[in-house]
């Protein structure tokens, strides 16, 4: 059985953006399943959608949910930051961005995002990128590779993980996530092997981020948002991981108007999900939430 992407702060999105005019034109720039998509279209029957998603077969999935009139949605396949670059349509009232990986991408998808799962080492969102993880793990020098999952992982351990690829790969290419969290694991100390998160989540998520250029693109992304929103538009952003976070406050920073921007910050400090959707969606347990205005003529900073 296929399983269903459960949006993360569902209920925080609706209460946060919330059009100023019926006829609102909404952009989820992260469309995934359609599950926040699904969410404006009910809530506001008057709006339109346009999704956005690099993965086809998250497009096709999305539509097969939402069941809406086409005058209502609009599916774009492509990457969000290169899309709102080149925007030619009507300035959105609202922009969401969802950045969170889909739960099918890790349950269903065979591309290996889970290391709960013996798959082939890819992690593409976009399976015509010409470099997957196993080609970053198996090429990559030593040092070069050390500071990967440094950087992008904030992993403490990433020298003595390094080692260990390098050393397993002169056997043998690294070629599935089977392989590669036996070698991370072990090369862990022991002590550290059963934390609160499991082994290999930051050597992943590294490998995740950088094979899809995750950062680059949200900082090109959030170099055009906050300017292409419509008067009084509001731009909401989930994010994950404190790499994420620290791009979209240093944004909304910018913007504000106390710092000369044209922009309100709505939250200070970022919402959080609730203890009862954390546990019904563990997913959701290092979820942000943040929002930033559109000013108005006459609106003070």
């Amino acid at each position: 059985m296929v399983t269903v992407h459960t949006p993360v702060m569902s209920n925080e999105v609706l209460a946060q953006l919330v059009p100023f005019r019926a006829d609102a034109l909404i952009v989820d720039g992260t469309l995934g399943e359609g599950g926040h998509s699904m969410g404006f279209l009910r809530t506001y029957p008057e709006c339109r959608v346009i999704g956005i998603d690099i993965d086809p077969v998250m497009g096709r999935r999305a539509m097969n949910r939402l069941e809406t009139p086409r005058k209502r949605f609009e599916l774009m396949t492509g990457w969000t930051d290169e899309i709102l670059a080149s925007w030619v349509k009507r300035a959105p009232d609202i922009i969401l961005l969802d950045l969170g990986v889909s739960r099918f991408h890790y349950e269903c998808s065979g591309r290996g995002f889970s290391f709960r799962a013996d798959e082939p080492l890819d992690m593409r969102l976009d399976e015509s990128s010409e470099r997957n993880a196993a080609d970053l793990v198996n090429s990559l020098e030593e040092d070069d590779l050390a500071k990967l999952i440094f950087t992008y992982g904030e992993e403490r351990y990433s020298r003595r993980i390094s080692r260990s690829i390098v050393e397993q790969r002169r056997k043998a290419p690294i070629v599935n996530t089977g392989q590669l969290v036996g070698v991370v694991s072990r090369a862990i100390p022991r002590k550290a092997r059963h934390g609160r998160i499991h082994a290999a989540t930051r050597t992943f998520q590294a490998l995740r981020i950088v094979v899809n250029r995750e950062l680059d693109r949200l900082a090109a992304i959030l170099n055009v948002a906050p300017t292409m929103l419509a008067a009084k538009g509001r731009l909401g952003i989930i994010s994950f991981h404190s790499l994420e976070d620290r791009l979209v406050k240093r944004c909304y920073r910018a913007h504000d108007g106390r710092y000369g921007g044209d922009c309100h910050i709505l939250t200070r400090k970022p919402l959080l999900p609730s203890a009862e959707e954390c546990r019904s969606n563990p997913s959701s347990r290092t979820a942000k939430f943040r929002v930033l205005k559109k000013a108005s003529i006459g609106d003070s900073p």
